[in-house]
């Protein structure tokens, strides 16, 4: 439930209730303070001094009589019925005046005047000064760095981090590698008249060191790195964005040569569509940006890298030769580089002789960079937890599993009966994996939950790395991920929920195929399904009649109902082998894939 606040008033309102208390003071407590000077006497005193010529000035008024002596002491009586007043005052040589008493006197008055409202108008903006950045957050200083770039400059040392540092993107480097040639030794790009790239675009997924990339660039060449993120140009005035470009720029170009590195910049320049109602600030951001980068010499030394995972979405005027000249792909590692990238990340840490980098490398198929660090992190933590001093091979081998399906759960009690369905359902996929040809070997299966829901899992390696899949490759996958819904039919009889994930798989690896691979007999080569965001999960969809849809999900049934069939074939035709692997699982509930196939031959 949200917070009602109660609505902020403005500040002209506290400064007139300043404005009320001033002119109440000068009406009510002047008065007040001028009386504090006044001594009242009676009727019969009053007389006293004026028989005896002791009266300098007097004041009469309706309800009260004021005088003064000869030193000006002020005095005060009441008035009586006296007929003969006025001509004894004037026999004793009294004055009459209009007004005995001053308001105030002259440096008082000064002080309360002048003074005193000064020193409450300067305490009321202190205080106010004081609210308003407790509730604003300090945004109100912010507005004198508006237009400001808050880039951040790193000059790389000889610590900085280099080339060596970046392991897994040769393709990448070799590109890069010229940058830092052409910062070093500009003359001898300029007598052949070449010249360099003014832009280059770092894309590829999450995680696979385009930030990393670039600070090696600024490390390699020692030259000034100014960084900035592409969100932080986005300004709630509109103006302002293209303001931090033009400063950061100018600071470039100051500090010459150098790197500026602008990451995610698909977040100011993502393609203008004309749209009404856009957003006039970003795309006002994006000219200002075009136009600076028009705006460089050739042999300015400035060079500007940029990162995003949306190629797709960047404006083509940002991606026409002269801007961004050269796009370097920075994809996920292969093999090689993922070992290369562990080999990298173990020098930080200590680790036991004789570790099979290459195994766990086939083991995190598919990992980026960043992963495969967090892995060996993860190793590092599992050893300290099991006090020991050095990273050994089973410790990167269970943090692989950390970070694939999370920690095992400690507190996961599984009945006998639901422990054997899970049995039986890994079993199943390692079964059907293992009697077909052309399907990666078994490396490990575990009936132990992990805290990312799974009750198990079974997990297959590749010998190496495959970059085409055959058609066959692919039907065995999804015979593979029905064998443990098959295994449950064919064991108890029945089904459970525990076939959900394995069913999502089948079915979009079935719909690419149709869709996208060009392997149905009816469909042939056409595509009928567009990918989006292929380095943000690929986001697929169908591009075609809603007739062709309904033959598309007809066709994707029937080839998972095929597969289902063909692995509940398999596990029929070795019932005895899937019940004395079930029960080996169940009792040990974590095997290797010796154990697994030794307990299959035999």
């Amino acid at each position: 439930m949200n917070e009602v606040k109660k609505p902020k008033k403005p500040l002209i309102f506290y400064y007139l209730i300043v404005l009320v208390i001033l002119l109440l003071f000068n009406a009510i407590v002047m008065p007040r303070i001028a009386q504090l000077r006044v001594r009242e006497v009676d009727y019969g005193t009053f007389m006293s001094m004026t028989e005896n010529r002791e009266i300098d000035k007097v004041e009469v008024k309706d309800a009260y009589i004021l005088f003064t002596d000869k030193e000006e002491n002020v005095y005060k009586t009441g008035i009586m019925d006296d007929p003969e007043l006025v001509d004894r005052l004037h026999s004793s040589g009294a004055t009459f005046s209009r007004e005995i008493i001053e308001e105030i006197p002259p440096l008082l008055s000064f002080f309360l005047s002048w003074i005193l409202p000064i020193i409450v108008f300067i305490a009321l903006g202190q205080f106010m000064s004081k609210k308003i950045m407790q509730h604003s957050g300090g945004r109100n200083s912010m507005m004198f760095n508006m237009g400001k770039s808050n880039a951040r400059v790193y000059v790389q040392s000889s610590n900085g981090i280099k080339f060596a540092d970046v392991a897994g993107e040769d393709e990448a480097k070799e590109n890069l590698t010229e940058i830092v040639d052409y910062l070093h030794n500009p003359k001898k790009y300029s007598e052949i008249g070449a010249s360099m790239p003014k832009g280059l675009l770092l894309v590829g997924p999450p995680g696979t060191g385009k930030t990393m990339l670039a600070k090696a660039v600024a490390g390699e060449a020692n030259v000034p790195f100014f960084s900035m993120s592409g969100s932080e140009f986005v300004e709630m005035f509109v103006g302002m964005g293209a303001s931090k470009v033009r400063d950061l720029f100018k600071q470039a170009k100051e500090k010459a040569p150098c790197i500026v590195f602008i990451d995610e910049i698909d977040a100011i320049g993502q393609k203008r569509d004309g749209r009404v109602g856009g957003n006039d600030e970003r795309e006002q951001t994006l000219n200002q940006l075009l136009t600076e980068m028009d705006g460089f010499e050739g042999n300015s030394g400035v060079i500007i890298l940029a990162a995003t995972n949306r190629p797709e979405t960047l404006d083509p005027a940002l991606l026409r030769p002269g801007r961004f000249d050269r796009r370097v792909p920075v994809e996920l590692p292969d093999l090689s580089g993922r070992e290369a990238i562990l080999k990298v990340h173990a020098r930080k840490v200590k680790t036991a002789p004789g570790i099979d980098y290459n195994k766990i490398a086939r083991m995190a198929s598919g990992a980026s960079g960043a992963e495969l660090a967090n892995i060996v992190n993860e190793a590092a933590l599992r050893a300290v937890r099991s006090s020991r001093r050095e990273v050994t091979q089973s410790d990167l081998e269970e943090s692989i599993e950390v970070v694939i399906a999370g920690y095992q759960k400690k507190n996961a009690i599984l009945t006998e009966r639901e422990k054997m369905i899970v049995s039986y359902h890994e079993i199943g996929h390692a079964l059907v994996a293992a009697k077909q040809t052309n399907s990666a070997p078994v490396e490990k299966i575990t009936i132990v939950p992990r805290t990312s829901g799974a009750l198990g899992y079974t997990m297959q390696i590749d010998e190496g790395t495959k970059n085409l899949l055959s058609r066959e490759e692919l039907e065995n996958k999804i015979a593979t991920l029905t064998g443990g819904r098959a295994a449950e039919a064919i064991a108890i009889g029945s089904v459970t929920t525990g076939a959900s994930n394995d069913i999502e798989q089948a079915t979009k690896l079935a719909r690419a195929m149709i869709a996208r691979f060009g392997m149905s007999d009816d469909f042939g080569m056409v595509a009928l399904e567009t990918v989006s965001n292929q380095y943000l999960g690929g986001d697929a969809s169908l591009a075609c009649s809603p007739e062709t849809q309904a033959e598309v999900d007809r066709q994707v049934v029937a080839l998972v109902k095929k597969q289902y069939e063909k692995a509940a074939s398999i596990l029929n035709e070795n019932r005895a082998s899937m019940d004395r692997l079930a029960k080996f699982l169940y009792e040990h509930e974590t095997i290797t894939g010796e154990e697994f196939m030794a307990v299959l031959n035999s």
